[in-house]
């Protein structure tokens, strides 16, 4: 599949960052308290960077880099400006802000998040064309190895080396698939990135292989689907006026970093979440069949504001994974 941002001349991979260092539960509130509590209009970079840093964090010099890694990655905190300052987005401020909707990270709505800001955006190269290229279902950890390996070398991106890409690729495994140990039970440290507990990619067969575990997923509330839905439309659209009202079927299943492929979602079960957007929405947006042709239309504009009110909803509904 030669589409996507992967293979626009201007796309710039990122394979490093996290220090191979798995996303933990308690990183993201952490660095948002940290955020919240400096000063908004003096720089702040130093609270990821200073010794003290590791002090008020907990955790080692590494560890703190990937906490801001993380945070930075879903979307929690914003990088520094120009001036040096970080700040708490606004989806920060709703999940783990002072009046956080999921401050212990226990509502599976999160963690459904954190997997779309992943996998659905091409910031992070391995996440991205893991769920958006990988054209099997089962697969081995080389497998994804050659495949970025070789894709690097076909773009000709520069200074990516085969190490690297290698800590990549172990710590989406780690971030992802459980191992189970002697007697059925999963090793007690991987059950810290709330990532496993989505149930997306398991452990089959022999130590490196895996399954994508691809059908009905009944933890993704409507609200996180509609805010996925609606990032994927606005980058999928660009600057195309026709793509701005309507979105194909085909497009919302299978453009790498769509909806479809990024929750593993399979055709049913996608239609049947498509044709409830017009009472969720209020009629903003809506299903249409008319002559085969299957799309989404929008009526009315969603801003992002907005956009997080629908996100609310899941909260109130409280789903959690199960353990």
């Amino acid at each position: 599949m030669v589409r996507g941002p992967l293979f626009e001349q201007d796309y710039r991979p990122q394979f490093s960052g996290h220090e191979t260092f798995p996303l933990k539960y308690g990183w993201l509130k952490k660095a948002v308290d940290a955020v919240s509590s400096s000063d908004p209009f003096v720089s702040n970079r130093s609270l990821f960077l200073a010794d003290e840093a590791i002090g008020n964090f907990g955790v080692g010099k590494n560890m703190v880099a990937a906490i801001r890694y993380w945070s930075e990655s879903v979307g929690m905190i914003t990088p520094a400006n120009g001036d040096g300052v970080i700040e708490v987005t606004a989806l920060g401020e709703l999940i783990f802000g002072k009046r956080g909707l999921d401050p212990y990270m226990e509502v599976a709505a999160t963690s459904w998040l954190a997997h779309w800001r992943l996998c659905g955006r091409p910031n992070r190269t391995t996440w991205f064309w893991v769920f958006g290229y990988l054209p099997v279902t089962d697969f081995y950890r080389e497998n994804i190895y050659l495949g970025l390996t070789s894709l690097a070398k076909d773009r000709k991106w520069q200074r990516i080396s085969d190490p690297t890409v290698k800590r990549d690729v172990d710590c989406f495994i780690r971030s992802y698939a459980s191992r189970v140990a002697a007697g059925g039970a999963v090793h007690e440290d991987e059950l810290e990135s709330p990532l496993v507990e989505l149930g997306l990619i398991r452990a089959v067969g022999r130590k490196d292989g895996f399954r994508m575990v691809r059908g009905a997923k009944p933890s993704l509330g409507p609200g996180v689907f509609l805010y996925a839905l609606l990032d994927f439309w606005e980058r999928f659209a660009g600057g195309s006026a026709s793509r701005k009202n309507s979105l194909s079927f085909e497009a919302i299943a299978y453009e790498p970093g769509s909806p479809g492929r990024v929750f593993l979602l399979d055709e049913t079960d996608l239609a049947d979440r498509l044709a409830d957007l017009e009472s969720f929405t209020d009629g903003a947006l809506m299903w249409s069949e008319t002559a085969g042709l299957k799309q989404v239309l929008r009526r009315r504009d969603i801003d992002d504001t907005r956009a997080l009110e629908y996100v609310a909803r899941d909260y109130a509904d409280g789903i959690r994974l199960a353990s």
